[in-house]
């Protein structure tokens, strides 16, 4: 792959493959990266689009925001052209409405893959979806400017596009239920105290931060890596034995692959 090749350009979704390295970039700043059903299709198919040469995505959006949330078009009764408004879809079967949001889910469900490790360079606002797309990946850096926030309660709605299950884990149930239910923004020194930002950088310097913070990442083997995040991430389902069993398969694996005897 030639360094920074263009896989995709489309629907407010960039992504580019330098290498080992692949940039998703939201870049529809006038609108302050807005997400629509057709932005979500563009994510999902990035995500499709990556290449088995990747080991890294480091996901931005353009302008002073990473992403200001849900485009409120989506609510108006004309909808987005050529799509459904959200109150048409409410309307009809359950069942399609059900399908039609596990279909937007997709777009936040491939950044924690075990062969990728996920970096979110988060500045400005990154309220409702643009929050639950920051929560999505692995890792988060925060521009000092950061302003999380989840804004759907206030709307009568709930978080659907998967950030609840990582708010929990990152700031436990009570802290993740004040933020949904209050709607409050989160800002930087309070993301990085409480785990939902890995690092804290002033605005200027988000950009190399993430190329930094990537680099890191690409040093230990990717084999290494792809184990160790297995691990880690199923490690809050099993219990304390079931990790020790998974902690020697996974070795008993990475010994064999550096004696030269992988199945």
């Amino acid at each position: 792959m030639t360094s920074l090749d263009s896989v995709l350009d489309k629907d407010g979704v960039r992504l580019t493959v330098d290498d080992a390295v692949a940039t998703v970039t939201l870049t529809n700043p006038a609108k302050r990266n807005a997400q629509s059903p057709a932005l979500w299709r563009a994510l999902a198919e990035a995500g499709r689009a990556l290449p088995g040469s990747v080991r890294v995505v480091v996901l931005c959006g353009e302008g002073k925001s990473f992403s200001a949330g849900l485009d409120r078009q989506a609510f108006a009764p004309e909808g987005f052209d050529g799509e459904p408004s959200f109150l048409d879809m409410a309307r009809g079967p359950e069942a399609e409405l059900d399908a039609t949001i596990a279909e937007y889910q997709e777009a936040f469900t491939w950044w924690r893959r075990n062969d990728i490790v996920s970096i979110a360079a988060v500045q400005g606002h990154a309220i409702g979806a643009g929050f639950q797309l920051a929560l999505a990946c692995d890792l988060r850096i925060a521009a000092e400017d950061v302003q999380f926030a989840m804004r759907e309660t206030s709307l009568g709605l709930v978080p659907d596009l998967t950030g609840t299950h990582p708010l929990v884990n990152l700031v436990g149930y009570a802290r993740a239920l004040e933020i949904c239910a209050t709607g409050r923004f989160v800002h930087a020194e309070e993301a990085e105290r409480t785990g939902l930002a890995n690092l804290v950088v002033p605005v200027d310097q988000l950009d190399v931060a993430g190329r930094d913070l990537a680099a890191a990442l690409l040093a230990a083997p990717r084999d290494a890596v792809v184990e160790t995040k297995a691990l880690l991430s199923g490690a809050l389902s099993r219990t304390y034995e079931e990790q020790r069993t998974a902690e020697r398969a996974a070795q008993g694996r990475r010994l064999r692959d550096l004696a030269g005897l992988a199945d």
